[in-house]
């Protein structure tokens, strides 16, 4: 590894190394994939990274190309002590709203995990279920926080496959590109064919 990579590192991994100087042992990092797109679902991820784990190029996912990511979920997910995915669809979404849904995506994804975390790190969100785990939220943490960044790449690799599956059946909106998003494409797509069932009504009835 170079050294200007394993210092990047160090530093990712500097909050959390204070945290477990606290006494905090078993920090799971969450985040989520998919709040803003016009289509598909909310994907959130919970992960507990072992103390001395250094994978190279870990990141917020949306500083790492999809090639990449593909790469380093697999080595997160073998690395992993532990990992829990949350996903809820745009059905859910356009009922409960996208934060009451990242919210029980979140609570998804901690059931999920075998070992029960000392402390949950989260990337914004607060007046979260957590089941009584004291938890942290940190503002960018995806961008700032090693297992938070790993909590990204998962939520992320996992929603772009879920996208990429969505495409194969509806392949005149482009999901495989650029994944529910509100690009001009995809929004040219709606004027076109209408909405088909993965679009977030909630979002789209501006664009109809």
């Amino acid at each position: 590894m170079k050294e200007n990579e394993e210092l990047r590192l160090k530093e990712l991994k500097r909050q959390e190394d204070e945290l477990r100087n606290r006494g905090f042992n078993m920090i799971c990092g969450i985040d989520e994939a998919g709040r803003g797109p016009l289509a598909g679902p909310v994907v959130v991820a919970s992960v507990i990274m072992p103390a001395n784990s250094m994978i190279e190029g870990v990141n917020d996912s949306k500083k790492i190309s999809e090639k990449k990511r593909e790469k380093l979920y697999d080595q997160i997910l073998e690395e992993a002590i532990s990992y829990g995915v949350g996903i809820i669809g745009q059905d859910e979404i356009d009922e409960i709203n996208i934060l009451n849904a990242t919210k029980k995506g979140l609570t998804m994804s901690l059931k999920e995990l075998t070992v029960k975390p000392d402390l949950i790190i989260v990337d914004a969100l607060t007046h979260i279920d957590t089941m009584g785990i004291p938890y942290e939220s940190i503002i960018k943490g995806d961008a700032k926080c090693y297992s938070i960044s790993a909590a990204s790449i998962i939520a992320k690799v996992t929603r772009d496959r879920i996208m990429r599956e969505w495409d194969k059946i509806y392949p005149e909106y482009g999901f495989e590109k650029h994944k529910g998003y509100g690009t001009s494409a995809h929004i040219e797509a709606i004027k076109k064919y209408g909405l088909c069932p993965i679009h977030r009504k909630s979002f789209t009835t501006h664009f109809i």
